[in-house]
């Protein structure tokens, strides 16, 4: 890292943009025309939004006519989590929704169900989903539900048995979903594999903008009630003249992101720097004993509260996230560690480290140095010691 230059390690907060995404922006941007308007200029900001949409379809092995979009992930999430679906045409309502207790704050604040409609399902240790517990839910339910588990976890990483969730919530006759938002462009992400109804997805998170998202949905057949309503655009799903310089940036990362190439590397990078932290022999790992994104690592120093190193390693060039929230000037523990059982006093000293489109080998050299000189000053002793 060169003087001057920054580290950027908190790409599941979000990606730097890419630069196919930048120039298809650019392009849109210089065009005018309402892509709803029959004159040319309308058909040609149309064709952007089409062309786009068959990007983020291929990301997921979807369906381009299935694809719908929105102002982002949150605002994805908020749509499909809805008591109102029709299947066929006709009313297909969910009496209630059961979302894994790890889940990302869209889906815990549980969309359009009312709070009293909302369930949680346990997660283990490891923050995977207690399939038994779901098992039991739906039983009480009466099949009429919608299941929300996610496909990986923002701040740990882990890996969800979608697949699996979704089989036995089907079995039951539930509508299932999986917010994917963490996943996609890291892992191989199939929604016909996944056996899910819809998925949800975020553009800054592959190295589009912020402010795009989309819905997914796997038949034509299952449609959810529309949560912005008014004009026709997005076939009627998503009222609203669409964000043509957004959504065509999007569909340009979506693309450039389709084949994986750096996954492999990734992981190597990922469990280098678990062990650069994990010299000091203080170091805990969350989720480390199941599958995880490639390139996250979230983990603790036992105490060494989780600001002072995110704000020391910020002094010292390099941008990581705690794993706490922050609400109203208040830090609180993950609920995600919380849900996995995490003490309180090492929640509080959690730490995410996330890699991405424009990570590379000698970053592990400057992270390396960067993090024995914040050692050097914020730990204890006895760990400057070890």
């Amino acid at each position: 890292m060169a003087a001057g230059q920054r580290l950027y390690l908190d790409y599941n907060a979000t990606a730097p943009l890419r630069p196919e995404a930048r120039a298809a922006m650019a392009d849109a941007l210089a065009a005018t025309g309402n892509a709803s308007s029959v004159h040319a200029d309308g058909r040609a900001a149309h064709a952007r939004i089409e062309a786009a949409r068959e990007d983020v379809a291929r990301l997921v092995g979807g369906d381009p006519k299935l694809v719908t979009f929105t102002s982002g992930g949150s605002e994805a999430n908020t749509t499909v989590l809805t008591p109102s679906w029709s299947l066929a045409g006709k009313p297909h309502a969910a009496d209630l929704l059961l979302v894994a207790a790890s889940e990302h704050p869209s889906v815990l604040a549980g969309g359009r169900f009312a709070a009293g409609r909302v369930r949680t399902i346990p997660v283990d240790g490891d923050g995977i989903v207690d399939r038994d517990a779901l098992r039991q839910m739906l039983a009480e339910a009466g099949g009429r539900a919608l299941v929300s588990v996610m496909l990986a976890n923002n701040e740990t990483g882990a890996i969800q048995p979608v697949g699996d969730v979704a089989r036995i919530a089907r079995d039951a006759g539930a509508i299932v979903h999986t917010d994917a938002v963490q996943a996609a462009g890291r892992i191989a992400v199939d929604i016909a594999a996944l056996g899910v109804d819809t998925l949800t997805l975020s553009a800054h998170k592959i190295g589009g903008p912020q402010g795009a998202g989309a819905i997914v949905r796997a038949s034509e057949d299952l449609r959810f009630a529309p949560l912005v309503t008014g004009g026709g655009q997005e076939r009627r799903l998503r009222a609203g003249t669409e964000n043509v310089a957004a959504i065509a940036g999007f569909g340009a990362a979506a693309a450039a992101v389709a084949d994986l190439d750096l996954a492999g590397a990734w992981s190597q990078w990922r469990d280098a720097i678990a062990a650069i932290v994990g010299a000091s022999g203080h170091a805990t790992v969350f989720s480390a004993g199941v599958d995880r994104l490639p390139q996250t690592l979230c983990f603790a120093i036992a105490a060494i509260p989780a600001e002072t190193l995110v704000i020391a390693l910020d002094l010292q060039g390099v941008a990581v996230s705690s794993g706490a929230a922050c609400s109203s000037g208040k830090v609180a523990p993950s609920h995600v560690l919380a849900a996995m059982g995490v003490p309180p006093g090492l929640a509080r000293c959690a730490i995410r480290v996330s890699l991405g489109w424009d990570s590379a080998k000698i970053d592990l050299d400057s992270f390396a140095s960067c993090w024995r000189a914040v050692l050097s000053r914020v730990a204890p002793g006895e760990f400057r010691a070890a």
